[in-house]
């Protein structure tokens, strides 16, 4: 398996101000550099990375900004996250203009998948036809981003209405979409992480990683919490998934870098010990 590291680390995730206004210019960003970023995960020793929608149009009128820093570093652009409400009728067509344009981005900047998350939950409550709405929304996200030359995967994310495995349950069906867990994601909602990448072993696309303190609900490095990571990656490694796992910590308390270190290490060490996989 390879290893990467999403930029998100490096000053957090934001939404472009003008989202709040056009739902079609509402992009997740992150607020620190991103050049930086992907000098300092290429130095930790990682060999991909996965960026947000909003930090390729930010660089759209100068992609070579980045597309030296990655190839300076040795890194991969591996991935692109992006994300919609995906159950609102009438903001549809523009959300989904805009993902056609993460699409662009995504291509242009040379990566080769798509995480999506999304599923608005609504003030009055989430009525069983959001997930029908959903669900026939990530299959045009699949068709859009199969267009461009990206694999798709959606991401369950606290605060929508996949949370729960219940929650997950409701959605797999209802969509064709690839299966992207979320080790801390899937725990703070109720599930065990290794158990569901065994009940999708179909699905799984793409693969993040990030520790949590369970009683706190704060996401940590990895081997700093509560998550039994051996297990998640035993049944990853069962699916007969070989490819990217992207580690994907929200904030850091000190350095990111030292941060992304101490994930690696922990990482390879924890792959170090499945049968037959190499090690990045």
């Amino acid at each position: 398996m390879r290893i990467g590291h999403h930029t998100i680390t490096w000053g957090g995730v934001v939404g472009h101000p003008a989202g709040v206004t056009s739902t079609k210019d509402l992009h997740y960003l992150s607020q620190g550099s991103v050049v930086e970023a992907v000098q300092q995960i290429g130095a930790v020793g990682y060999e991909g990375t996965e960026v947000f929608d909003g930090n390729l149009a930010a660089l759209a009128d100068t992609p070579e900004v980045l597309l030296e820093a990655l190839a300076a570093a040795q890194v991969e652009l591996v991935s692109v996250y992006a994300g919609a409400n995906f159950v609102y009728a009438d903001a549809l067509p523009d959300e989904m203009a805009r993902l056609r344009r993460s699409c662009e981005l995504a291509q242009r900047f040379g990566a080769s998948r798509l995480v999506v998350g999304g599923g608005a939950r609504r003030a009055a409550g989430t009525p069983d036809a959001d997930y029908d709405r959903l669900g026939a929304a990530l299959d045009v996200v699949d068709d859009l981003a199969a267009d461009h030359g990206l694999e798709a995967s959606y991401h369950p994310h606290l605060s929508t209405i996949v949370e729960s495995p219940a929650e997950l349950e409701r959605l797999m069906d209802r969509t064709r979409i690839g299966f992207c867990p979320d080790t801390a994601h899937l725990a703070a909602g109720g599930g065990d992480p290794a158990a569901l990448v065994r009940r999708y072993p179909d699905r799984l696309k793409h693969v993040h990683l990030k520790d949590i303190d369970l009683r706190t609900g704060a996401f940590l490095p990895l081997g700093q919490g509560d998550l039994d990571l051996a297990d998640v990656l035993a049944a990853v490694a069962e699916t007969g998934y070989d490819s990217w796992l992207m580690v994907e910590l929200d904030s850091a308390d000190g350095s990111p870098q030292e941060a992304a270190a101490a994930s690696l290490a922990h990482l390879r060490g924890l792959l170090s010990g499945l049968p037959n996989r190499a090690t990045a």
